[in-house]
C-alpha cells in the first residue's frame, strides 16, 4: 500500500465507512507506517470541520399541519369483522372451498381498544415524519459538504485559522504559486495558476525544506490551465521552505529531490 492509498483509507476511517477488510488494512498500514499518522489527523479534522458547518434547519411550519390534516382524512378501517350467523356459514359450506386470496395487512386508524394503532400513535408517526424531514434537509447539506474535494476543505481550514499566512512567488514563465500555511493547524496548501503541464512520465513533487533537509510532502499535477490545489502531506513547521521539483511519475524513487526546485516559497 502506498501513501496515497492510505490517505484514502484514513478518510473512510474518519467517516466510519470502511469495510472490515479495509479497516484491517488501514490499521496494519498505520502500525507499519506511523509517519503517515498526519493523514489520520487531517481526515478527522476535515470531518469535524464539515460537521461544524451543518446548522440545524427547521422545516416550514406548514409541513406538520399538512401531514396531520392528511392523517385526519385517512379512511377509517374497522378493527374487527362483523359476526356471521349460521345461515351465512351454511351458504359458505355449500359453495365449497373459497379461492385463496393473498392476505393484505390492514392498519386500523380508529380508536378501537383492539387496535394497535390509535390516533395517538398516528400523531406520533406524524411528528416522526417531520423529524425525518428536518434530518433530510441536514443530510443534503452534509452530502454537499462531503462531496467537496479534500484539498479545498484543507485550504479553507488553513485560510480561516487565526494565524493563517501566505506568500506568493511568480515563476519565470509567468506561473503564479501561492503557499498558504498555519502553524497552529500544522497544515499547508499550495495553489498554482498557469503552471506548465508535464509529460505523463513526470510529476510535480512537494517538499518541506527544513534545516537544509528536504522532506517529501506528496505529488500533484495541474489541470489544462495550470491550476492545482495541493495539500502538503506531513506537519508544517514554522520557518519551513515549501519547494516544488519535477520528478519521475510517482515521485522521487529514493525520497530525495532529483533536480533543483522549480519554485520555492519561504515561510519565514
Amino acid at each position: 500500500m502506498n501513501e496515497r492509498d492510505f490517505a484514502d483509507l484514513a478518510a473512510g476511517h474518519a467517516l466510519n465507512a470502511l469495510s472490515e477488510a479495509d479497516e484491517r488494512a488501514y490499521q496494519e498500514a498505520l502500525a507499519g507506517n506511523p509517519h503517515w499518522s498526519s493523514h489520520v489527523r487531517d481526515a478527522a479534522d476535515a470531518v469535524a470541520a464539515i460537521a461544524d458547518t451543518v446548522a440545524p434547519v427547521e422545516p416550514p411550519a406548514s409541513v406538520r399541519a399538512s401531514l396531520l390534516a392528511r392523517i385526519t382524512d385517512l379512511p377509517q378501517v374497522g378493527a374487527s369483522e362483523p359476526e356471521r350467523n349460521s345461515a351465512d356459514l351454511e351458504d359458505y359450506a355449500a359453495a365449497g372451498p373459497a379461492p385463496v386470496e393473498p392476505e393484505l395487512e390492514a392498519v386500523a386508524v380508529g380508536s378501537s381498544g383492539g387496535s394497535g394503532w390509535g390516533l395517538r400513535r398516528w400523531f406520533t408517526l406524524a411528528a416522526s415524519i417531520v423529524a425525518v424531514l428536518v434530518l433530510g434537509f441536514g443530510a443534503v447539506t452534509i452530502g454537499q459538504q462531503l462531496t467537496r474535494p479534500a484539498p479545498l476543505v484543507a485550504l479553507e481550514q488553513v485560510t480561516t485559522a487565526p494565524d493563517a499566512q501566505s506568500a506568493t512567488a511568480t515563476m519565470p514563465d509567468g506561473a503564479v504559486v501561492t503557499a498558504h500555511w498555519s502553524a497552529s493547524t500544522g497544515q499547508s496548501v499550495l495553489v498554482t495558476d498557469k503552471m506548465s503541464a508535464l509529460p505523463s512520465d513526470k510529476t510535480y513533487e512537494l517538499w518541506f525544506v527544513r534545516d537544509d533537509t528536504a522532506i517529501a510532502a506528496g505529488i500533484f499535477s495541474t489541470d489544462a490551465d495550470g491550476k492545482a490545489t495541493a495539500v502538503l502531506q506531513g506537519e508544517f513547521h514554522s520557518g519551513d521552505v515549501i519547494a516544488v521539483t519535477v520528478e519521475p511519475a510517482g515521485g522521487s524513487p529514493d525520497g530525495t529531490p532529483s533536480s533543483a526546485p522549480v519554485v520555492a516559497v519561504a515561510t519565514a
